[in-house]
């Protein structure tokens, strides 16, 4: 109650109060947590939050994502929250230290730096030195935080529920998918060694792909509550008249890090997804070295093809071919048109399409999008929430280097090398040989649930006797015939995938 009490101080309830499908009940509950707190007519959701601690923070910088379920107006206001916090005071921080690593943190470290180079609502990082020469980016938990986010996200999956329970839109946009995915986020963050694990497999992702780094992991000061990383010197993408006096150029690291992002959702379907300004580091070396790993994404084969024939039927203005798409995923419900979905792409593509990203009116596309998906009853998917979000980000971020930006231009070339590549000829034919190689590892499995399906021995007459096996040369048909079933399978694969 104290929190829903700030909320309503804030002016955050008043959405509640006028919106039809809410019940009278909860309306006159919403009006009442007001009375008499001056709350503004116009919601400040951003300060409601902050009022409400560190989990709401964080919940506000989720929902700022999905313009779709809070509103325009709305998402713009929550994405002014920042994730930094008056850091926990040095003494309860060397206790977690001295607590996390065995030995305490002296034994690991010959020093520490008591003020910390950044500090958020569920982790503060310390540049530190170890005894052989390393310079370490310390991570730690706040003390006291697992506790404090278990007890608020018991209280948010509570809230959700109940407005889902109210149906019609709110139904639609499935609030408890979305509190359940901050929460896989926030349980991901609570657990340091599997950021470390993150930063190492988003490392390997992107070995190849030039002018993207990330940093290094210590794994020996690496555990549940401490997270060790190579520390980066470099600027970061939040100091303008750095960037520019370093001579950098601002272009080619736009199309950078848009190509970088690219490599990591659709080339390997792991990709982070936390890409602001903050988290970015332009290095003396003029890479763009990635921090910060508690928040990422995946994406399965078939969801990236699908991603990556959307972007390239836009690109192209294929727009009957988008809609194909979105029906043989599934994501609009078969009892609507696909030629009036084509057009409703359409009138939402076309007017951007060739234009720099500067001139597209952010707000008109996102209507736009949202009102198709109202219109063709289409339900949230939950494995592109992430990715959704994170696009929106590399925009930003990409704009704010170059102003001049064309997003479509910068991910045409690599779409289209990524498919010739992946859904050429041989991939297909590649595809079809895996598929056929698992059936081949089944068979064995099936045989055996055949015979157990026989009828029993005294049910059948007796079987005659076989015949001597003669002395010779053993035959080629077995493998022969093995060859021709693989053959066969490749090419009715290919047959069925051309």
């Amino acid at each position: 109650m104290g929190d829903a009490r700030r909320l309503a101080r804030h002016g955050c309830l008043r959405p509640f109060e006028t919106q039809p499908e809410v019940p009278a009940l909860a309306r006159f509950g919403a009006r009442m947590l007001r009375f008499g707190t001056n709350a503004p007519l116009t919601p400040d959701f951003a300060g409601g939050l902050k009022a409400c601690g560190p989990a709401a923070v964080k919940l506000g910088q989720a929902l700022a994502t999905r313009p779709d379920l809070v509103g325009l107006e709305a998402a713009a206001d929550l994405r002014s929250l920042q994730d930094d916090l008056p850091p926990a005071p040095w003494a309860q921080i060397e206790a977690e230290l001295d607590s996390a690593l065995p030995g305490g943190w002296r034994a690991h470290l010959s020093h520490i730096e008591e003020r910390p180079a950044g500090a958020a609502s569920i982790a503060q990082v310390h540049r530190a030195t170890t005894h052989d020469g390393r310079a370490v980016a310390i991570k730690i938990l706040r003390p006291g935080v697992e506790s404090a986010f278990a007890d608020a996200l018991t209280s948010y999956a509570w809230a959700a529920a109940h407005v889902e329970r109210i149906g019609g839109e709110f139904a639609r946009l499935k609030p408890r998918i979305v509190i359940e995915t901050f929460r896989q986020w926030t349980l991901t963050e609570l657990d340091l060694r599997r950021e470390a694990g993150n930063a190492s497999e988003l490392a390997e992702a992107v070995r190849a792909e030039p002018g993207i780094a990330i940093p290094q992991v210590h794994w020996d000061l690496t555990t549940r509550r401490t997270l060790a990383l190579q520390w980066v010197d470099g600027i970061k993408l939040t100091d303008n008249a750095a960037i520019e006096a370093s001579g950098a150029d601002r272009r080619q690291l736009a199309a950078t890090l848009v190509r970088g992002f690219l490599a990591q959702a659709i080339g390997g379907g792991f990709f982070h997804a936390d890409l602001h300004q903050g988290n970015i580091f332009l290095t003396p070396d003029g890479h763009l070295t990635l921090i910060d790993f508690g928040i990422m994404g995946r994406l399965d084969r078939r969801a990236r093809v699908y991603l990556a024939e959307i972007l390239y039927g836009l690109i192209i203005g294929d727009y009957k071919r988008v809609a194909e798409i979105h029906f043989e995923a599934g994501y609009v419900p078969d009892y609507h048109d696909p030629g009036a979905f084509a057009t409703a792409l359409r009138a939402v593509g076309e007017p951007i399409r060739g234009r720099n990203t500067k001139d597209i009116s952010v707000a008109n596309l996102l209507d736009g999008l949202f009102a198709i998906t109202r219109s063709f009853d289409m339900p949230v998917q939950p494995h592109l929430l992430l990715l959704q979000k994170t696009m929106v980000m590399v925009e930003g971020v990409a704009l704010n280097l170059d102003p001049q930006v064309n997003m479509w231009d910068v991910a045409s070339p690599y779409v289209k090398g990524w498919m010739r590549d992946e859904l050429g000829p041989e991939a297909k034919a590649a595809d079809a040989i895996v598929a056929n190689m698992r059936l081949l590892r089944k068979l064995p499995a099936l045989a055996q649930r055949f015979v157990r399906q026989l009828p029993p021995e005294s049910a059948a007459p007796p079987l005659p006797p076989l015949p001597p096996i003669p002395e010779r040369r053993p035959s080629r048909w077995p493998f022969l015939f093995l060859g021709a079933l693989i053959g066969g399978g490749i090419a009715l694969g290919a047959v069925a995938l051309f």
